[in-house]
């Protein structure tokens, strides 16, 4: 039915890479739940019920298309024969993304399932259940649902997360130093999305600013000098790469760094690592 926004919910989840589900994991008389009551299962059956029915029609429409295609061409059996496998296994209400029989992802890439997406859940706890996640029964509930589904949970405290980020950044590491916590649950969620999706951040830097650029990991030199524009790519001559450790540890003096020859010189078939810090030499 599109539980929420409508119809627009399920338009919105459809143009993501992956889903971040937040889920609520405590209780407050004060904090409204549309349901009446604390349940993070049930809230998260609501979710997953809803992409699942709108995958099966989407599954429905590619088997009668499939059987439609093999009255001429005999290959489409198989494709229909997937699916179907496929609608079976969603009709129990369970997710594309337990389904072993086929590798949909894989044999058919252009199938664009809601619940075939990633999912991160981030619990969101309040302030003493942050501080100990598993001493929650909520969040213990969360997390044995997201383990049987090989998904990830990062706790969360939105309440917390909304006053860090008035705080600048001195004040926000006294801030967590005084909670006994190392990182906002916020820039553990970025983390952990980075990595599900395969995404390291590469940097430029220049008298007007320092700027992050996020490419697939993997990416070699002429294609990430492409994310800043097409040109840098057509006429990639070479690369000036400084990892972000060493400058760091120069206390972020360039100068210091290329004394100690830390600069290195890439090209075109190198591959570009998390934190590096380049400077791009193209000519067109």
């Amino acid at each position: 039915r599109g539980e929420g926004l409508g119809n627009k919910f399920l338009g919105n989840i459809r143009m993501t890479d992956a889903i971040v589900h937040v889920v609520r994991c405590f209780d407050d008389e004060n904090v409204i739940h549309v349901e009446g009551s604390t349940d993070p299962i049930r809230d998260m059956d609501t979710i997953d019920l809803e992409l699942v029915m709108a995958d099966l029609e989407m599954v429905e429409r590619r088997i009668d298309k499939a059987k439609k295609a093999a009255k001429g061409d005999k290959k489409f059996l198989q494709e229909a024969a997937d699916f179907e496998g496929l609608r079976d296994w969603l009709n129990d209400g369970k997710s594309a993304r337990t389904y072993e029989e086929v590798n949909i992802a894989e044999e058919y890439p252009d199938c664009e399932l809601l619940s075939l997406k990633p999912v991160i859940y981030a619990a969101n706890l309040d302030e003493d259940g942050f501080a100990d996640p598993h001493g929650v029964e909520y969040y213990r509930q969360v997390e044995e649902r997201a383990q049987a589904q090989g998904g990830q949970v990062i706790p969360v405290c939105a309440k917390l997360e909304a006053e860090i980020a008035e705080l600048d950044a001195e004040e926000k590491k006294m801030f967590l130093d005084d909670l006994g916590i190392a990182e906002s649950g916020l820039d553990r969620l970025v983390k952990a999305s980075y990595s599900l999706l395969g995404l390291i951040s590469y940097l430029t830097s220049g008298e007007d600013e320092c700027r992050a650029w996020t490419i697939k990991r993997g990416t070699k030199a002429p294609q990430a000098a492409g994310k800043i524009h097409s040109d840098f790519e057509r006429g990639f001559i070479r690369a000036q790469v400084i990892a972000y450790k060493d400058l760091e540890d120069a206390d972020f003096n360039y100068a210091a760094v290329k004394a100690k020859g830390l600069q290195r010189t890439e090209g075109k078939e190198y591959v570009v690592n998390d934190g590096d810090v380049i400077e791009f030499l193209f000519n067109v």
